[in-house]
C-alpha cells in the first residue's frame, strides 16, 4: 500500500513516546492523553491512504473479527448502563485507542518494520524504565517525602493531567510496607506502580527476544534495566506474571529443542540461587505476602473478586461499560479506583460473559500466532511471552484503560497479525 512511509516514522515515534505522554488540559477538568491525539492524526492518515489507493489492509480475519467483536459487545452494553456518561467516556477511550491496532498491523507486513517497531518499543521501555530506577534509589538521596513531593508537585501532573494527578494523590499507591518500613515504589510517569508493571512486563520480553535474535548487548542491557524496574514496582500481580511468562520460556524452548536440557537445568539451578537470594530481599519479602491470606490487600482483592463474581450472576450481560464502580456505590464520582481488581472480572461485569471470553481468545489467538512465526524468527517468541506475562498479571489487575498499556498490549498483537501464517 502507498503513503505507509510517513505513517511508519510516525508510528516508531509512537513507540517511543508511549510511556512519555504529556497530557492536555483543553478544558476545566479535562485531561487529554496526547497519545490518543496521536493515534488519531494516524488513524485519519490511514483512512485517507485506504482511500486513496482504494484498498484497507485487512490484518488476521480472525484476530480482526474478534477485536471488532469485543468492542461492538462493548458498545451494545451502553444500552443498559445506568450512568451513560461514565460509559461513554469509557467507550471514547477505548474506540480512540483501538485503531493502533489496525494502524500497526497494516504498517508491519514488513518483516523489517516489525523488527524496528520491536526496537524502538523496547527503547522506550528502557528509557522509562531508567527514570523508574533513579525514581526509586532517590529516596536514598534526598528523602522519601521529598522523593514524593518532587513527582506530586512536578511530574505527575505533566504526564496525567491537573484532576487526574489529583486523583492519584487522593488514592495514593506509590508506598509499600516491607518488614515495617515505608518504601516509594517505582512508577515513573505511570500513575501507579502497577501499570508501570504491566507495560515493563510486556516489553521485557522483546527485549530478550531482540537480543536473542540479534545478538546486540544494548538489549541485553535494557532487559536486565526492565527486568530490575519491574522488581522495584513491588507488584506482587506483576511478579506472578514474571514468573508465568518464565515457565512459558522454558516450555516453548524445551518443547522446541531450542535449547538442551543441560542448559535448561544450569538455568534452573541458577534460578534457584536467584531465587533464594531475593526471597531474603525486601523484594522477596512483597512476594510471599501474596500467599498471606490474612494480609490487608489480600484479604480486600479476595472481597473484589466476590463482589464482581455476584454481579456477573445477577447481570450476565454485563451492568454497562464504565459502570462497575457505579453499581457498588452511586455515590462515586467518575475516577474513584473502584474495580474488581481483575480484568477478566471486570470485562464480564460491564460488558458481559461473553466479552471476556472473548478477549481471552483475542490473547489466546495471538500467543499461537507469535508461536508459529517464532519457527522462522525467534525474536517473536517475546510477543507471546508478553501476552502470557500480561494475561497473568490481568488476573489481579485491570490495565485495559491505562493509555500507555493498552496501546502497547495492540500494538504487540498487531505485529503477530500479518497474513502469512495458515491460520485466518
Amino acid at each position: 500500500m502507498q503513503g505507509l512511509g510517513h505513517m511508519y516514522k510516525l508510528l516508531l515515534l509512537f513507540c517511543l513516546y508511549i510511556p512519555f505522554q504529556v497530557a492536555l488540559n483543553p478544558a476545566q477538568g479535562v485531561d487529554l492523553a496526547s497519545g490518543r491525539v496521536f493515534i488519531l492524526i494516524l488513524a485519519l492518515m490511514w483512512l485517507i491512504s485506504g482511500l486513496k489507493n482504494r484498498r484497507v489492509y485487512v490484518p488476521a480475519r480472525i484476530q480482526a473479527a474478534l477485536i471488532l467483536s469485543f468492542l461492538f459487545l462493548s458498545v451494545f452494553s451502553l444500552f443498559w448502563a445506568n450512568n451513560t456518561d461514565w460509559g461513554t467516556r469509557k467507550l471514547l477511550f477505548l474506540l480512540s485507542i483501538f485503531p493502533i491496532y489496525f494502524i500497526s498491523a497494516a504498517i508491519s507486513k514488513s518483516g523489517f518494520n516489525r523488527i524496528k517497531i520491536i526496537k524502538f518499543l523496547v527503547w522506550g521501555a528502557g528509557l522509562a524504565a531508567v527514570i523508574g530506577i533513579v525514581q526509586f534509589l532517590s529516596q536514598f538521596f534526598i528523602g522519601l517525602d521529598q522523593t514524593a513531593a518532587l513527582w506530586r508537585t512536578f511530574i505527575t501532573p505533566v504526564f496525567l493531567g491537573q484532576t487526574f494527578s489529583q486523583a492519584v494523590n487522593d488514592y495514593p499507591s506509590w508506598l509499600v510496607n516491607i518488614g515495617g518500613h515505608d518504601y516509594l515504589r517505582a512508577f515513573a510517569t505511570f500513575p501507579d506502580p502497577h501499570m508501570f508493571s504491566f507495560y515493563l512486563g510486556l516489553a521485557l520480553p522483546l527485549a530478550v527476544s531482540l537480543y536473542s535474535s540479534l545478538r546486540k548487548k544494548t538489549y541485553l542491557i535494557f532487559a536486565a534495566v526492565i527486568f530490575l524496574a519491574d522488581l522495584l514496582t513491588f507488584s506482587r500481580g506483576g511478579y506472578l506474571g514474571l514468573i508465568a511468562g518464565l515457565i512459558f520460556l522454558v516450555l516453548y524452548f524445551a518443547i522446541n529443542k531450542k535449547i538442551s536440557i543441560k542448559k535448561i537445568l544450569v538455568g534452573f539451578i541458577l534460578a534457584i540461587v536467584a531465587f533464594v537470594s531475593v526471597i531474603i530481599s525486601p523484594v522477596g519479602q512483597r512476594f510471599a505476602s501474596s500467599f498471606n491470606a490474612e494480609e490487608g490487600s489480600n484479604i480486600g482483592r479476595y472481597e473484589n473478586w466476590s463482589q464482581a463474581i455476584n454481579i456477573i450472576e445477577d447481570n450476565p450481560l454485563g451492568v454497562g461499560i464504565g459502570n462497575y464502580a457505579y453499581k457498588i456505590d452511586p455515590t462515586a464520582n467518575y475516577r474513584t479506583p473502584i474495580y474488581a481488581h481483575n480484568l477478566y472480572l471486570d470485562i464480564a461485569a460491564e460488558t458481559g460473559i461473553i466479552n471476556a471470553l472473548i478477549f481471552v481468545l483475542i490473547l489466546i489467538f495471538s500467543v499461537r500466532r507469535f508461536i508459529l512465526k517464532a519457527k522462522k524468527d525467534s525474536v517473536y517468541f517475546g510477543g507471546a511471552a508478553g501476552l502470557v506475562i500480561f494475561s497473568a498479571h490481568s488476573i489481579f489487575d485491570t490495565a485495559i484503560y491505562s493509555v500507555q498499556v493498552l496501546p502497547l498490549l495492540l500494538i504487540i498483537i498487531a505485529l503477530s497479525s500479518n497474513n502469512n501464517v495458515k491460520d485466518n
